[in-house]
């Protein structure tokens, strides 16, 4: 049997990991590679998804819970790519607020997938600030400690640390982050690379395409501190339908829709982990982005000509209770329809995320098949 390369792509909310998927799957396309992906998230209408099917790339969805409370949906997703585009590379990207991936993923794919994948090194894409916060216990962060804790945890288990954004730092900036990263996790490879621009991801790639060193280091996680970290999160999903009776401004619009919500945060003091939205026409698509509370939003792609209609997709993940959490996005998209613009809200899902239940625990890191599972 052939083996596709299956590499998992994890880190935080907010760090940039379906940028990431997305150029390196353009990037291996263009080598003449196939490729598959899967996105995972605690409910589906994900904004990640839309993003990559709009740019036409084979993307599953697995809805519900993570990778490693729902290990089977993830082998049968990832053979049912096997079996419709035959994939040379398949690359998933777990739940953001998931960590404990190299006991619970990877030691049960090689323990009982070894004929079929070939794993590339667990990858983990963290933000530059966010970094620092785990680099420098004492230094503020909005995050509260047990959030900063899984962080923390998908830091220590990566083979290969990424830290993404490399564009937004200068020279001295970049090198002083090195430093003290390879000083606190000595022996751990660590990249600067820059998802959006793609500096430095060819050369992330073809180590991952070498390299079989995969879920080298297993690490102690108190599931009790982690399940607070990630039930501290308010999780919204929502779809609408934006209809326009007069020439619309998109950006203007998808930006105003981020700063009203950013600013319902601020008034109530509840820390954005990350907030997605795509809005897409017959005519193109744009992408926002939130990641903190006091950031600026920031938004890519074009849309061309004047359509009358979109459709908008939210995934919000902020400090706060969901239910509060979709309370304030019911107000912020029934408030924007006007005698001009008229929005119907198609979907709308929120949750806090219950207790990490693994499918497989392992013990012990996984040399050949084993039976270390707990």
């Amino acid at each position: 049997m052939s083996q596709t390369r299956l590499m998992l792509v994890g880190g935080f909310l907010g760090a940039g990991k379906t940028t990431l998927m997305a150029r390196a799957a353009t990037l291996l396309c263009a080598q003449g590679k196939h490729v598959g992906l899967i996105t995972n998230d605690q409910a589906s209408e994900l904004v990640d998804t839309a993003l990559l099917r709009h740019a036409r790339l084979e993307v599953r969805e697995i809805a519900g819970g993570c990778f490693c409370c729902r290990f089977g949906a993830l082998l049968d997703t990832a053979r049912n790519l096997v079996e419709e585009m035959a994939p040379d590379i398949i690359i998933g990207e777990p739940v953001g607020s998931c960590t404990d991936l190299s006991a619970t993923v990877l030691q049960p794919l090689k323990d009982l997938c070894a004929e079929r994948y070939r794993l590339a090194p667990l990858s983990v894409v963290v933000d530059p600030s966010r970094l620092w916060e785990v680099l420098e216990p004492r230094r503020h962060s909005p995050l509260h400690a047990s959030a900063r804790y899984i962080l923390r945890k998908q830091v220590e288990e990566a083979d290969v640390l990424l830290i993404n954004k490399q564009d937004l730092l200068d020279a001295a900036e970049l090198r002083d982050l090195l430093v003290v990263t390879r000083e606190h996790f000595p022996g751990k490879a660590a990249l600067a690379i820059s998802a959006l621009t793609g500096e430095g991801v060819a050369a992330w790639l073809a180590t991952m395409m070498r390299e079989d060193a995969a879920g080298m280091q297993i690490v102690d996680v108190d599931y009790d501190v982690y399940a607070e970290g990630e039930a501290l999160l308010g999780w919204l999903n929502a779809a609408a339908t934006i209809t326009a009776h007069r020439a619309v401004d998109w950006p203007a619009l998808t930006l105003e829709v981020l700063e009203r919500l950013q600013h319902a945060m601020q008034v109530r003091h509840a820390e954005i982990a990350h907030v997605k939205l795509a809005l897409t026409t017959a005519d193109g698509q744009l992408l926002a982005n939130l990641t903190t509370t006091t950031g600026a939003p920031t938004i890519r792609g074009h849309i061309d000509g004047t359509p009358s209609s979109a459709t908008l997709l939210l995934n919000a993940r902020v400090e706060m209770s969901h239910s509060a959490l979709q309370a304030i996005v019911e107000v912020i998209l029934h408030g924007m329809s006007d005698a001009q613009l008229t929005v119907r809200i198609d979907t709308m899902h929120s949750l806090s995320p219950g207790r990490p239940e693994p499918t497989y625990r392992y013990a012990n890191v996984v040399e050949e098949h084993s039976t270390d599972a707990i």
